[in-house]
């Protein structure tokens, strides 16, 4: 792969064959005067205020993402989106335009008749062009810039794809808007596209270990396992398929069990890894139950209150499994961890002024960056100033109306359950603000 210098680097290749061509075919003794090649833009080639001399200008004009390349190397992140899994390359196609500048008669087709041949004649650029003109011999006497060499470490000699020159047809209406965008008058110009330049990222990845075997190695025959075939459409892998909270509701809480469905989910040193990206939250909690293949059960502790914000988690199993010496983990599966409120139902008594003071407790904690609101029947209050993390918030209802009320706290848009689903029909949960 190459680094970020390779787009510099293919420049400074294409515009040294151009000059190594010039010179071979004395072409400048064909034309009575000097030549070189320029990597200008084309309104900056020509000075405002001198002549304009026979010469050739090579312009990146234009870089495009690769399609062939363009999806190799996905996925590049864990489905956390903060591991980096692999690093995928950028991979450009480059187009140039060739242009002649003509000092005198003629001067401008004869200089790109023989840019076009040079083009034509090496279609694939080789590693050793590539070196030998990023990396000119040390007795060559000259002092390159710091930007020509530093082109040397760019990599472009040893990326895996070599770099090939396709011409390009333009017709009169890409030309005309191509020089007018550069705000300069036509030259005779041929365009060509170079592809592929491979760009490597440099953030570290996993890199995983090489596999030593391909299961158990039989006693008789010294062959591995290899892949076993089951005649069964249910992967022989722990798998879950569901994230059933307590009594029927939708959402979890602290306190109240949560069960897993799935299948092969027997075995010993059961656990359930249950993450959060967005608050760092990591943990392996010990699943509870009955050892059977078909659920475990999970029970985040009241105790543990702090280190899990209302949010939405995920979750998969963690065991190994019966003849097995390694843990497995299953997929992954969502879950919501809702509020709950804790000191419900209760009465509040109207001030002078018809408002009444409310104090609601909860779990699990509030965190800082947390939104909270409270909804009193079908009206949202705001919380009066409080200071994170706090399981306490304090609300103003203005001008309130005497009566009971039922009451749901919504954090971050995850309401605390209010419907009782475990009675036929639901009913509501007695969480009651009754005013007077």
């Amino acid at each position: 792969m190459s680094t970020a210098l390779a787009l510099a680097g293919v420049t400074a290749v294409l515009r040294d064959r151009l000059n190594d061509g010039l010179v071979n075919h004395n072409v400048a003794g064909i034309l009575g005067s000097t030549v070189n090649v320029s990597v200008l833009a084309p309104d900056r080639v020509v000075p405002a205020d001198g002549t304009e001399a026979s010469q050739l200008n090579l312009f990146l004009y234009q870089v495009m993402p690769n399609a062939s390349w363009r999806n190799q190397g996905l996925p590049s992140h864990d489905s956390s989106g903060r591991q980096r899994l692999t690093n995928q390359p950028l991979a450009l196609d480059l187009y140039y335009l060739v242009s002649a500048y003509s000092g005198g008669d003629l001067h401008a087709e004869i200089l790109l008749g023989y840019a076009m041949q040079l083009m034509h004649e090496f279609p694939i650029i080789t590693r050793e062009m590539i070196r030998t003109a990023l990396s000119p011999s040390p007795d060559v006497g000259v002092v390159l810039p710091p930007a020509l060499r530093a082109l040397a470490e760019c990599g472009l000699a040893d990326q895996v794809e070599l770099l090939r020159i396709t011409p390009l047809a333009l017709n009169a209406e890409e030309s005309s808007k191509l020089w007018s965008a550069t705000q300069s008058s036509l030259r005779p110009t041929a365009a060509y596209q170079v592809s592929v330049v491979l760009i490597e990222a440099t953030r570290p990845a996993l890199a995983p270990l090489p596999v030593l075997s391909r299961g158990e190695v039989d006693p008789i025959s010294g062959r591995e396992r290899g892949v076993m075939v089951s005649p069964s459409l249910v992967p022989a892998l722990p798998t879950l398929e569901a994230i059933v909270p307590a009594a029927g509701q939708p959402v979890a809480r602290l306190g109240h069990g949560i069960v897993l469905r799935g299948h092969h989910l027997n075995g010993s040193s059961r656990g359930v890894r249950i993450g959060n990206p967005r608050y760092e939250v990591s943990d392996v909690l010990t699943a509870g139950g009955a050892n059977t293949a078909e659920q475990m059960e999970l029970l985040i502790p009241l105790a543990r209150a702090a280190d899990f914000p209302v949010g939405v988690y995920e979750a998969n199993a963690r065991l190994i499994r019966p003849s097995e010496s390694v843990p497995r983990e299953s997929n992954r599966l969502a879950f919501t961890l809702a509020p709950d409120i804790t000191n419900l139902p209760q009465n509040v008594a109207r001030d002078g002024g018809g408002d009444a003071l409310v104090t609601i407790e909860f779990t699990p904690e509030l965190r800082a960056g947390q939104r909270a609101t409270l909804l009193v029947g079908q009206r949202e209050v705001p919380p009066q100033s409080f200071t994170a993390p706090t399981a306490s918030l304090d609300f103003l209802i203005e001008q309130a109306e005497v009566g009971q009320h039922l009451v749901r706290l919504r954090i971050d848009g995850i309401d605390s359950p209010i419907v009782n689903y475990s009675t036929t029909p639901p009913t509501f949960l007695d969480l009651r603000l009754t005013i007077t």
